[in-house]
């Protein structure tokens, strides 16, 4: 059985004191977590102080983003293994906003995660299609451009680490989410694709999240669909009412 995660990105949002005050409402609100994984991302400024607030609760650290270099002159980036040391345990990678607004492409998405999993990360890759790419019935093609290019020259171990998140781009932030069935037609597709690619017990294992306006409303039919194993979250995350239900989702 894949265990289910439930993870909030933070994005551009809250200040050093706010995002304490957010982690520590959670980790307060959560301590009795065994059976869902649950990961908080917040801005690179507040990971050290958020990782002493949950260190002793089940909550676990991830960062937004990395570059895919150890060190070197690379002014305003930071490497996975930074951010290993700042206490993160997961690294979120190919978020449909870093594509859309930075243009980085599926090779230069495939070496951070490459990059994230040699230094003990574990990678959240995102994919998804825009609407006009899901109304001109290019879906599949993108996802598996994506899945393709993202997870090349992983083996069969590495997937193990590899956590996907579809979301649909037309669904993030705009408060449309693609209904259940819709979401778990994809995800049976990508399973179908990581089965193609590597092993089917690597599909079964492999947690395949979803991402796209997930609130308190929604979570409990996404989350029945067999191929949904938890949900990225944007907006909801950054309430901790909210976010507590979602992690306490009911099938």
């Amino acid at each position: 059985m894949r265990k289910p995660l439930i993870a909030g990105n933070w994005k551009l949002h809250k200040t050093l004191s706010e995002a304490k005050e957010l982690a520590g409402s959670l980790a307060a609100n959560l301590s009795d977590v065994t059976e869902v994984d649950v990961v908080i991302a917040p801005v690179f400024t507040a990971l050290t102080s958020v990782a002493e607030v949950i260190q002793s609760s089940p909550l676990k650290l991830a960062a937004q983003n990395c570059y895919p270099v150890e060190t070197g002159a690379f002014t305003g980036e930071v490497s996975p293994a930074l951010l290993k040391d700042a206490g993160c345990e997961y690294v979120i990678i190919g978020h449909s906003e870093r594509r859309q607004l930075l243009d980085e492409t599926d090779h230069f998405i495939n070496l951070k995660l490459i990059k994230a999993l040699e230094a003990g990360l574990k990678p959240i890759l995102c994919i998804g299609e825009t609407l006009q790419e899901r109304e001109t019935d290019q879906m599949l093609e993108v996802l598996t451009t994506q899945i393709k290019g993202g997870l090349a020259n992983l083996s069969a171990t590495h997937m193990a680490e590899v956590v996907i998140a579809y979301e649909p781009v037309w669904a993030i932030g705009t408060g449309k989410t693609a209904s259940a069935e819709q979401a778990q037609e994809a995800h049976s597709f990508i399973r179908g694709l990581l089965q193609g690619l590597f092993t089917k017990e690597v599909a079964l294992a492999t947690r395949i999240l979803y991402g796209g306006s997930v609130k308190p409303n929604n979570v409990d039919g996404l989350m029945a669909m067999d191929d949904i194993d938890g949900a990225l979250v944007g907006g909801a995350s950054l309430k901790a009412d909210d976010f507590i239900r979602l992690v306490r989702f009911e099938k």
